[in-house]
């Protein structure tokens, strides 16, 4: 009630509450080792059968077919399930509860089953893939292909798996990938849905994706990205589009044999989205990234990414810390140019002329605040405003550093505009009030992937 759907009258007359429906989702079908994660099917099973207790006392079921189901719902002497159902029992246990359902309510069964693929996916990245494979091929295939009370069923996942067989001799599948559109108007939100949400100013759009679904993907592609994937991903967060050919039938093994492969998955799950590329062959698309929320997922990722690698190099990073209180501006410059062309930029080309710096300043920041025993500050009050960043070693040696983008390109200018405002500001003062011996004053300019360091 109060949905659209509930203004198709003869629709809702003819299917509404008129089935019974099993529905499971598989999501939460993982764990360490293979029995972790047959347990874990068993709960949902069990927890959905459970729905149908008044089977245990159907006068349509014989009492072996009321003791089948019985079984399906393990309970003991306390009264507390037990879901723990022998491989066999297992594989045929959507099977069974139809069978049930259907002589209960004479009539066929539904079924719905949500994110069939997760098992399979938690079972390559802990190593028991094969014997997965195998249980999900055989449960799938008892319910769906030699079911006699199924009515119809619809399953829902991210990847297109049909060449690992699971659902061999399926004659009658219907696959909708999410390059068909027949029924895009059916799923999520319409242009008018949004139109109508966003019609209310008073209510801000909330990151949503971010906290719903898993980001191993993109670190998988973070992680085995070369120098060409990096300036793709780059290409993408700055705005871009990339052209790619996406396969849409993978196996889990198939994805980390290249890095092309994850292109395909990240279509598939919508991190991407793109549309065919004329003239081409059909498995050549458009890729961009679909919203500003999945922007700035990847952007976090990227982030958290290089900081990541970057620290896991303690040599390099403490020859580049320790270059500031030196004063070596030509270390700093070749080592702080090496990391950039390292790093993915995140040029975002939407916000104003003066945040351009917030990349260039995370990131050094970030290399900075690895030195443990230094107390580095971002933005913080140090004469007569904010300077970008502010250090004080041991040593009692002060650093302030100021960073500029440099919109005409000019490094050298932007550097020298950096530096004034450090004198203007007085940005010193504030730490030889704290006690510094000595302050270093740096102005650090970036264009893209170049930079330009100068010290006062």
């Amino acid at each position: 009630e109060g949905l659209k759907i509930a203004q198709e009258k003869e629709l809702c007359e003819k299917y509404m509450g008129q089935f019974p429906v099993i529905s499971i989702s598989l999501k939460s079908v993982d764990g360490p080792d293979y029995q972790a994660a047959c347990d874990a099917l068993c709960t949902v099973i069990g927890n959905e059968a459970g729905r149908f207790r008044f089977l245990q006392e159907s006068k349509q079921l014989d009492e072996e077919e009321r003791n089948a189901y019985r079984r399906l719902i393990r309970v003991d002497v306390k009264g507390e399930a037990n879901f723990a159902l022998t491989y066999a029992a297992l594989v045929d246990s959507l099977k069974t509860l139809c069978r049930l359902l259907e002589k209960h309510y004479q009539r066929k069964v539904i079924v719905l089953i949500d994110e069939y693929d997760v098992p399979l996916d938690k079972a390559f990245q802990s190593g028991y893939y094969d014997k997965m494979i195998g249980l999900i091929r055989n449960m799938l295939g008892n319910v769906l292909k030699t079911n006699d009370s199924l009515y119809f069923a619809v399953l829902t996942g991210c990847l297109r798996i049909s060449k690992e067989s699971i659902f061999t001799g399926l004659n009658n599948l219907k696959i909708h990938t999410v390059s068909d559109t027949r029924y895009d108007e059916y799923f999520g939100f319409t242009d008018e849905d949004v139109d109508e949400l966003l019609a209310d100013p008073t209510i801000p759009p909330k990151n949503y994706w971010a906290n719903t679904s898993g980001n191993t993907l993109i670190l998988r592609l973070l992680q085995k990205a070369d120098q060409t994937t990096k300036d793709q991903i780059e290409e993408l967060i700055n705005g871009g589009i990339i052209v790619k050919s996406i396969r849409q039938e993978l196996t889990y093994r198939d994805i980390d044999d290249s890095v092309d492969n994850i292109w395909s998955v990240l279509y598939a799950t919508g991190y991407l989205t793109g549309k065919h590329v004329e003239n081409e062959d059909a498995d050549i698309f458009a890729l961009q990234i679909p919203n500003g929320e999945i922007t700035k997922l990847f952007t976090v990722l990227v982030q958290d990414w290089f900081k990541e690698t970057t620290l896991a190099d303690s040599a390099r990073i403490n020859r580049f810390c320790q270059a500031f209180p030196s004063g070596d501006t030509a270390m700093i410059q070749d080592m702080l140019y090496d990391y950039l062309w390292d790093s993915i930029s995140i040029r975002d080309s939407a916000v104003r002329k003066g945040m351009k710096e917030n990349f260039y300043h995370g990131l050094l920041l970030g290399l900075l605040q690895s030195q443990g025993t230094w107390s580095v500050q971002s933005n913080a009050e140090t004469g007569e405003g904010y300077s970008d960043i502010s250090i004080r070693t041991p040593e009692r040696v002060g650093i302030v550093i100021e960073i500029k983008y440099a919109h005409d390109g000019n490094l050298e200018k932007a550097c020298a505009e950096a530096l004034r405002q450090i004198e203007e500001k007085k940005y010193a003062s504030g730490l030889q009030r704290r006690g510094m011996k000595k302050v270093l004053k740096y102005g650090i300019a970036f264009c893209e992937k170049e930079c330009m360091v100068a010290m006062t």
